[in-house]
């Protein structure tokens, strides 16, 4: 890496991380003076991460709000995070590569990511005052968690066959959309019950 670490600890300043991920190959998420390399994403995770920001995108066209990829990040205290998806609306920010103020934030879950997702990110996106809704999709399953500020943070779970609506934006979709083209035995399931009913 091409990071200072001056710092005790092998800490380095936000400045220093900052600079370090504009020539970086490698992206790299800030907690605590630390910085933690993020890995690459499988198959299922771009397809589901993919097919969210396509229906945002979609939604949101010459409106003031805007949806943005896993490359802009956010800042919540000291911390830097990535999130696979995120929503900000009517931003006036100084900031090219991160922002403070998003209204909706979407995490795609693998087995190594889940209890960060679940617990430190969940804790930092929830302590932001613009912050609306927090989705938390499963990729190795079918399960989509929603929390809403509106609800108190209470987590609300979708399936296949539901229909989940995102309420910062007003997005309404089928499951089943978020889930095109993934491959885990949950989608296999459905999309074969269905096709045996198709055929009563």
């Amino acid at each position: 890496m091409s990071y200072n670490t001056q710092l005790k600890d092998n800490r380095i300043s936000i400045q220093d991380y900052l600079e370090g991920e504009l020539i970086s190959e490698v992206k790299h998420e800030y907690r605590d003076g630390y910085v933690y390399a993020m890995a690459g994403a499988s198959r299922n995770h771009e397809r589901i991460t993919g097919n969210v920001f396509a229906e945002i995108r979609n939604l949101l066209k010459n409106k003031p709000c805007e949806p943005f990829s896993s490359d802009l990040k956010i800042k919540v205290g000291d911390s830097f995070f990535y999130p696979d998806v995120m929503v900000v609306c009517e931003e006036q920010s100084a900031h090219d590569y991160y922002t403070e103020s998003p209204v909706m934030i979407v995490e795609v879950i693998s087995r190594s990511s889940r209890k960060m997702d679940e617990t430190t990110k969940r804790k930092a996106y929830q302590s932001l005052p613009s912050l609306q809704e927090y989705i938390l999709i499963e990729q190795d399953i079918v399960d989509v968690e929603v929390c809403r500020k509106s609800e108190g943070w209470v987590s609300r779970h979708f399936f296949m066959g539901d229909t989940v609506t995102f309420e910062a934006i007003g997005l309404t979709l089928p499951v089943e959309e978020i889930y095109d083209r993934v491959e885990n035995e949950d989608v296999r399931s459905f999309l074969q019950e269905r096709a045996q009913q198709q055929l009563l």
